[in-house]
This record gives structure tokens, C-alpha cells and sequence, in this order.
């Protein structure tokens, strides 16, 4: 079983531009640079986010990981599902209002699939996280609002919730408050430990 120093002493890669996800690594400790992939995210059509979030979260990892001989990489993927559809990024502003339409006084759940490879030890896992979010009823001045002040464009579900406004859509969370910011932390020092 490795000590959390040694897990602490590792370099990591994190797959990904994403600031929120940088963000949760550095509150961690860790000590990582961000490698964006340049592998193209998929939509799955089949509509299981499951599929969809190992697929992609794959994806990118293994498109990192060939770069590299000694690190850990970390590949991560988020969708929202609503009524067992899945809820993408938003391909502009005006479908972003759609979805935060959609979202309003509605139970949604975010999912996130992680996958780690050690690229010294060629392990590697895959590993998933569910939250339940309640949104509630939103007036269309607080998504007008949204969408002109804040990026949803670079969000799954079109709205963040650790750095903006779109905190105050939330009456309610089921599960892991880290993963619908986009990185399972308890997961993800999980799946690490196995690997290492």
C-alpha cells in the first residue's frame, strides 16, 4: 500500500485545460502540469452517461499518456442527465438558456468518469462518480443574467458551481459536492493508490 508521501512525490499530468480541475489538483497538493489532449470528446449515442464518461475520460488519457514515460496522467469527463438524456456542453449562448430552462426546479444528476495511468507501471483505471443536484425554479432575469455575465459555454449542464453565480441554482446535492465541479477527489486518490 503506498504512504501518502509517496503519493504526494509523484508527478502528475492532468489531461485537461480546465481551470476547475487544476484548481482541485493544487488543493490536493499535487504536483502536476496541464496537458490539454487534443483527442476529439465524443457524443455517445446511445445515451448511457457511463459509456460516455469512460469513453472520453479514456480517450484522453491514453492520447496524454504516449507523451509521457514516469507520470501519473489523470483524464476526466462530465456530463449532466436529465430525464435519462445526457446534457452536453452548450454549442452557444442560446442553447445554453435552453438548458438552464431545461435544468430549472428539476433534479438532474452530473457524472464524472476518471481514468489514472501510471505510465511507469503501464497500470491503469477507470472509475466513476454520481451526484444528484436540485436545481431551484429559476427566473428567466437570473438565466439572462447567467448567460451574459459567466462562461457557460465551457460547462456541462451550462452552469458552474464553485466560482460564480451559478451556485445560487442549487437547493440540493446528493453525493459528492467535488464532482459536479468535475474531478471526483475521493475517487480519484482512490483509483491513484491502485495504480501506484
Amino acid at each position: 500500500m503506498p504512504t501518502l508521501k509517496s503519493i504526494l512525490n509523484k508527478q502528475y499530468i492532468l489531461a485537461s485545460a480546465s481551470p476547475r480541475r487544476a484548481g482541485l489538483l493544487k488543493q490536493l497538493g499535487f504536483k502536476f502540469v496541464s496537458v490539454e489532449s487534443k483527442a476529439d470528446e465524443m457524443e455517445i449515442p446511445d445515451n448511457d452517461p457511463v459509456h460516455s464518461v469512460r469513453h472520453n475520460s479514456v480517450l484522453k488519457s491514453r492520447t496524454v499518456a504516449s507523451l509521457f514515460k514516469k507520470e501519473i496522467v489523470i483524464g476526466a469527463d462530465t456530463v449532466v442527465v436529465l430525464e435519462n438524456k445526457i446534457i452536453n456542453k452548450p454549442k452557444d449562448l442560446k442553447h445554453a438558456e435552453k438548458i438552464l430552462e431545461r435544468l430549472s426546479g428539476k433534479k438532474h444528476i452530473v457524472f464524472t468518469g476518471i481514468n489514472v495511468i501510471n505510465t511507469l507501471n503501464g497500470k491503469e483505471l477507470f472509475a466513476y462518480e454520481k451526484t444528484g443536484v436540485q436545481f431551484r425554479k429559476l427566473e428567466s432575469e437570473e438565466i439572462s443574467y447567467y448567460i451574459k455575465k459567466h462562461r457557460p459555454l465551457d460547462k456541462a449542464g451550462a452552469y458552474g458551481i464553485q466560482d460564480d453565480f451559478g451556485c445560487l441554482f442549487i437547493k440540493k446535492i446528493e453525493g459528492d459536492y467535488y464532482n459536479i465541479v468535475g474531478l471526483p477527489l475521493v475517487k480519484l486518490y482512490e483509483s491513484i493508490k491502485k495504480i501506484i
